[in-house]
C-alpha cells in the first residue's frame, strides 16, 4: 500500500507553520499540517478561536497581536491545507517518511513528503532548585495555558521568580484579570541593563517593544506585590506541597515568603527533538545558552529539504515567526517549481525587509535577560535534575569525575535522559553541569544523542506501522 504523498508537510501549527501554510498554498502545492495541539495558535496562540468566540472580552484584553493571530488562524482554516490536530511525530526517516501518533491511542500512521518545514516553537528552560518538584511549583507558562484554556486564574499566595519578557507579560496579564501577586522574586543580574546599553540605539527601531516593556515593569512594581531584586538562591518548601519559598540575594542572609503557588521563568529555548533525531547540524549560542539549528535565510538545515522556522530555530517572537514561515514557503515552492528564483526574491523582499525590523530588538533583549549560572548549575548537589529518572547534580558530576565527559556517556552510568521526556527536560542542565565540572564551555561538550521515537509510544499503536 503506497503512503499518502504531500509537497509540504509542516509540523507545527502556531504562527510559523500557519503562515507557511497559508503561503505555500497560494502556490499550489499540497499541503498537510500535523500538529500536537487541539487547536491552531501553538503555545502563544492556544486556543485562540474559541477564546475570541466563546470569551470576546478577554479576547481583547490580549492585545492587537492576538488579532492579528486570529485573522492569520482564519486564514490558514480557508488556505485548503490538510491539517491534523493531536498528532505528535514520533520519527522521521532520512527519506522524509513521517510516522505520527495521535492522543486517542490510536495506531501510528505514516506518509511521505518532498520537503519537511519543522515549526515545532519554544520551550521553557528548565530552572532545578531544591523543592522545584513539589506541587503547586510550576512554569509561569502554565498558568497562562490555564487562563486561555478555560479562563482559570490562580488564587492564594502567588510569588513569580525569574526574568524575561515572557514573565513581565504572564504577570501583567494575571494582574489585568484580577489577580493578586504576592511577591516578584527578579534573577536578572544588576549589571546586564549597562551591558545592553550598547544594543539600545538599534533596538529604538523596535520603540512599539520597548515602549511595552517599560509599560509592563510600571505595571508590575506599582501592583503592590513586593519586588526583590538580584534573587541568587530558591528552595520551595512544604508538606505535599508548596507551603513556602525561602530565597536569597547574594550574600544576603535567606529570606522566607509563604506561598501556595510558585511560578517560574529562566527564558525559553529552542524545541530542537526533531532537527536532533534527524541529525541536522546545530551550533551553541552563547549569549542565550542554548543549542540551534544551522539554518540560511530561508530556513534551510543541513539536511536537504528540511526547513525550519519560528522560534525552534532561535528564539525571536511571534511577528518574527511568521515571517520565517513564509519564507520558508517561497522557498519550497521555488524547490518544486512552482516559482522561479526572480520571483522568490521579489516576494521574499518585503519580508526580509520587515524582519529586520523586527529582529533590530533581539540583540538588546538577549543581553539585558541572561540566563544566570546558579539557575544552570544548581548550587545544591541534592537538587534533582533528570525528573523522570530522578537523577541528581550529584550523580551527575560523580560520573564526570569518573571520566564521562559527554551527556552520551554519563547517560548509560545513571540514567539521565532515559525517560518518557527523553531529556526534553533535563538535557541542557545535564551539559551545563559537565561543562561545569569540567571547566569548559557547553559547545565542547555537546548533547545528547536524540533517537526515535521522539515522543512515547506504545507497541500497540506500533503494530499500525505499515
Amino acid at each position: 500500500m503506497s503512503l499518502p504523498q504531500y509537497d509540504y508537510v509542516i509540523i507545527g501549527a502556531g504562527p510559523a507553520g500557519m503562515a507557511a501554510a497559508v503561503e505555500a498554498r497560494q502556490h499550489g502545492l499540497n499541503v498537510l499540517v500535523l500538529d500536537e495541539q487541539p487547536a491552531v495558535g501553538g503555545q502563544i496562540y492556544r486556543n485562540i478561536e474559541d477564546l475570541e468566540e466563546q470569551r470576546p472580552d478577554e479576547f481583547q484584553k490580549l492585545g492587537a497581536d492576538y488579532q492579528e493571530a486570529f485573522e492569520l488562524a482564519q486564514r490558514f482554516r480557508a488556505s485548503g491545507a490538510e491539517y491534523r490536530p493531536g498528532r505528535s511525530i514520533w520519527q522521521i526517516d532520512p527519506d522524509l517518511t513521517l510516522y505520527h501518533i495521535g492522543q486517542d491511542g490510536g495506531p501510528s500512521e505514516t506518509c511521505h513528503a518532498q520537503r519537511i518545514l519543522i515549526a515545532t516553537g519554544a520551550m521553557e528552560r528548565p530552572m532545578p532548585f531544591p523543592g522545584w518538584t513539589l506541587p503547586g511549583v510550576l512554569a509561569c507558562t502554565a498558568a497562562d495555558v490555564l487562563y486561555k484554556s478555560s479562563g482559570l486564574l490562580p488564587r492564594g499566595e502567588i510569588v513569580l521568580l525569574g526574568s524575561g519578557p515572557l514573565l513581565l507579560l504572564i504577570a501583567c496579564r494575571l494582574l489585568d484579570a484580577g489577580v493578586k501577586i504576592a511577591a516578584y522574586l527578579d534573577t536578572n543580574p544588576h549589571l546586564a541593563p549597562f551591558q545592553a546599553l550598547p544594543y539600545l540605539p538599534k533596538a529604538l527601531r523596535g520603540h512599539e517593544y520597548l515602549r511595552k516593556g517599560i509599560a509592563m515593569l510600571w505595571q508590575m512594581f506599582t501592583s503592590g506585590a513586593k519586588v526583590h531584586l538580584g534573587v541568587t538562591g530558591l528552595e520551595a518548601d512544604g508538606e505535599g506541597h508548596l507551603q513556602k519559598v525561602r530565597f536569597q540575594q547574594g550574600s544576603a542572609p535567606w529570606k522566607e515568603l509563604p506561598a501556595d503557588l510558585l511560578l517560574l521563568h529562566h527564558g525559553v529555548v529552542p524545541n530542537i527533538q526533531i532537527t536532533r533525531q534527524l541529525g541536522c547540524e546545530h551550533t551553541w549560542y552563547e549569549k542565550q545558552r542554548y543549542w540551534e539549528p544551522v539554518l540560511d535565510q530561508w530556513g534551510n538545515t543541513s539536511i536537504e529539504n528540511v526547513a525550519v522556522a519560528g522560534d525552534s530555530g532561535r528564539v525571536c517572537g511571534s511577528a518574527n515567526s511568521v515571517l520565517t514561515g513564509r519564507l520558508a514557503a517561497l522557498e519550497t515552492a521555488r524547490a518544486l517549481g512552482k516559482i522561479d528564483l526572480a520571483q522568490q526574491t521579489a516576494l521574499a523582499a518585503p519580508l526580509l525587509k520587515k524582519q529586520d525590523q523586527e529582529l533590530a530588538i533581539r540583540p538588546f533583549l538577549d543581553t539585558l535577560f541572561p540566563p544566570r549560572h546558579p539557575w544552570l548549575v544548581p548550587k545544591n548537589e541534592e537538587t534533582l535534575v533528570c525528573r523522570c529518572e530522578e537523577v541528581r547534580v550529584r550523580e551527575i558530576r560523580d560520573a564526570v569525575r569518573l571520566g564521562a565527559l559527554s551527556p552520551d556517556r554519563v547517560k548509560p552510568m545513571v540514567r539521565c535522559g532515559m525517560g518518557p521526556c527523553q531529556a526534553r527536560m533535563c538535557g541542557l542542565t545535564v551539559s551545563e553541569i559537565i561543562a561545569d565540572e569540567r571547566q569548559v564551555s557547553p559547545a565542547d561538550v555537546g548533547y545528547f544523542r536524540v533517537r526515535s521515537p521522539i515522543k512515547p509510544v506504545t507497541l500497540g499503536q506500533l503494530t499500525g506501522v505499515e
